[in-house]
């Protein structure tokens, strides 16, 4: 742990061990961990969601460091997938698209572009993405529709997307839509008593399931909408909204930090839970770029940002993976479920790593 207190703020030493981070996701073979789910959840071969975060972890190395080899490995792998076809369309199989949007603006391929409308016409049909109650997009996938379902995860997975599409292609609506989306997410999982947010909502039974406040789909917002907020440029009061939440989550956060390691547990209040890596480096991503771009106080947030990068910084191994990564996580009733989520090396966990070293590199 001296040694990565040494390096935590050494930029160079910060930007090859990206470099490794990246590399290793883009042949996450043998991991030595065996898939639960009947699809690939672990490598790049399959057109997921934790390929599409993946996926996005790789775009931003590769919008860092221009290397080419990156850039080639992004279109190579989507001029294959979208030549295979037959992928089923739901809202963890749209998460590979957040990134389509970046390589047509970079490319300009006509192919990219019919892809997103198709793609987009499909989450605009109700018939299509199916809507869960008050128009909200049910977390449907592949195999199970979740009926009734809406999950935190699916902004990052689904909505981001459909907003970066709005806006390259010219169509308002679409924006709208995300703003929407994002908006009733938030009604329906934000615990008002913590700052944090539930899992998931069920408009069947109209409950939170057991209100557990899962560390990486509290995530998926502390990341994502930063990320959201700087490429859509929302105006006000939508972009007060979304900070003024970030903020309060953010601050929640704070309270939760494991004071020894600098990380999070995987159920945010439970500390009799274990310790878990993407959560911790998608909380410090975000809090450190929301720090960076002004929308938190420096003084404030400093000691978090301090105590865990460490912590993220000693769970990447020699050759780039990142350990502690909890698999896919269905809604649990009890803390007791999330505990028993199995970790082993994964895409998603290496891409929020990414996201946090990058902006490690640029505080």
């Amino acid at each position: 742990m001296n040694y990565m207190m040494e390096n935590a703020w050494d930029r160079e030493w910060i930007r090859e061990t990206e470099k490794r981070v990246n590399a290793r996701m883009m042949d996450m073979k043998n991991t030595g961990m065996e898939e639960k789910f009947p699809v690939s959840l672990i490598d790049m071969d399959c057109w997921e969601w934790p390929q599409g975060v993946g996926l996005y972890g790789m775009y931003r190395n590769y919008q860092m460091e221009k290397d080419p080899r990156v850039l080639e490995f992004l279109t190579a792998w989507f001029d294959r997938k979208i030549a295979e076809g037959g992928m089923e369309r739901n809202v963890n199989t749209t998460a590979p698209m957040l990134t389509l949007t970046y390589l047509y603006e970079i490319t300009g391929k006509e192919t990219y572009r019919r892809f997103m409308e198709e793609w987009v016409q499909w989450m605009m049909d109700e018939t299509g993405l199916l809507r869960a109650g008050e128009g909200c997009f049910q977390h449907m996938i592949t195999g199970d529709p979740n009926d009734g379902e809406i999950l935190i995860d699916t902004l990052f997975m689904a909505v981001f997307f459909l907003a970066r599409a709005g806006k390259i292609l010219g169509r308002e609506e679409l924006v709208r839509e995300a703003d929407y989306q994002i908006l009733n997410h938030i009604r329906f999982l934000l615990s008002r008593e913590t700052g944090l947010f539930c899992h998931g909502w069920n408009f069947r039974g109209n409950h939170n399931y057991g209100k557990v406040l899962w560390g990486r789909g509290n995530g998926w917002y502390t990341m994502g909408i930063m990320e959201y907020l700087e490429q859509m440029g929302t105006g006000d009061p939508l972009r007060r909204y979304f900070l003024s939440v970030f903020g309060c989550q953010a601050r929640a956060l704070k309270g939760y930090q494991d004071s020894e390691t600098g990380l999070w547990h995987t159920v945010i209040n439970n500390p009799h839970t274990y310790l878990e890596t993407s959560a911790s480096a998608a909380f410090l991503a975000g809090i450190m770029k929301g720090v960076r771009l002004g929308y938190l106080d420096r003084e404030e947030f400093e000691p978090v940002i301090r105590r865990g990068i460490p912590g993220v910084l000693g769970k990447i191994s020699e050759d780039g993976t990142v350990e502690g990564v909890s698999y896919g996580t269905p809604i649990g009733w009890n803390s007791d479920f999330y505990n028993e989520i199995v970790c082993c090396p994964i895409t998603y966990g290496q891409a929020m790593t990414i996201l946090l070293l990058q902006e490690t590199r640029l505080l």
